[in-house]
């Protein structure tokens, strides 16, 4: 590839794509690059290069960002060519991405429109734990969830949240501890359902309330290979819990994520089951429309 063309493809990107062609331009293997990132004290894996070329995933974190400064570098790039090529599409503000970009599913507005008295930007929440509950059947049984939430104005007393089951099948049993379970909107179609959950008094501004809800399924659950949430705001605390039944257990689980809703969701780590029979994942400062998973494989 002659240097115009190149230069050609990482204007255009995407980033997988200019990263690869530079590599095949300047005719260096994955073990050269690692070698002469180490040699400016910057290190990443090759299993982390070769997602990068391959666009399984994107670098995003600080350290990330760093090796891909150094690439530009070490592959005779212009300056801040491949860090462009990883900045969101258009000019979006921070913190704001809708409904539809985040939630798998239409209908989840018109479930929210249905139970009117929106909380968006009135209350925050700061930290999110998510267990899911499978079993014996390699099924979903039970999803729990425990929020720390945060009032930006006086006279919050409520928390409105959706769930949505990929294999069509709607939650038998809800749950709730420390609120109260007030209207409830379904869409059996897109198996959806939208839960107002109560505090037991408004909110001052700045005070912050604890809720626990859930949902349960009748057995045999829906089967489940990987369960995750996405994000419209930036989130400060995310654990995702996975706990199976000891009859059930997987051949591998395997941390998944994104950085924002326009990119592909990729595997990156492979998660060790605890002697309890749990995995689990946890991140801080996460961005908005960014998703954190956990997949495992039964065989």
């Amino acid at each position: 590839m002659v240097e115009d063309d190149l230069l050609q493809v990482v204007r255009n990107g995407p980033f997988d794509v200019a990263l690869q062609a530079a590599i095949r331009a300047r005719g260096l293997t994955l073990e050269t690059l690692q070698r002469r990132l180490r040699e400016r004290r910057i290190h990443v894996s090759l299993s982390s290069l070769s997602y990068w070329q391959r666009g399984r995933t994107r670098p995003e974190r600080a350290d990330s960002l760093r090796a891909v400064r150094g690439l530009e570098s070490i592959l005779e790039l212009p300056r801040n060519s491949l860090i462009t090529l990883l900045k969101p599409p258009g000019n979006r503000p921070a913190g704001t991405w809708s409904l539809n970009e985040i939630f798998p599913t239409p209908g989840a507005l018109d479930l929210l429109d249905e139970i009117g008295d929106r909380v968006d930007g009135r209350i925050t929440c700061l930290s999110l734990h998510d267990r899911y509950v499978l079993g014996p059947d390699r099924d979903l049984r039970a999803v729990q969830t425990r929020a720390v939430l945060q009032a930006q104005q006086p006279g919050v007393d409520r928390w409105i949240c959706l769930y949505h089951n990929e294999h069509g099948v709607l939650p038998t049993r809800k749950d709730a501890s420390r609120c109260r379970v007030g209207r409830v909107r379904t869409d059996e179609a897109s198996a959806l359902v939208a839960t107002e959950l109560l505090f037991d008094r408004p909110l001052a501004r700045g005070e912050t309330y604890l809720i626990e809800y859930g949902f349960g399924f009748t057995p045999p659950g829906p089967p489940d290979t990987e369960e995750g949430r996405g994000f419209r705001y930036p989130q400060h605390e995310y654990l995702l819990e996975i706990e199976f039944d000891p009859s059930a257990i997987p051949a591998r689980c395997y941390r998944t994520w994104r950085p924002d809703a326009a990119a592909r969701t990729a595997e990156e780590t492979d998660l060790r089951l605890s002697s309890s029979h749990t995995v689990h994942v946890i991140e801080f400062g996460l961005q908005a429309g960014g998703y954190l998973g956990i997949g495992w494989e039964w065989d």
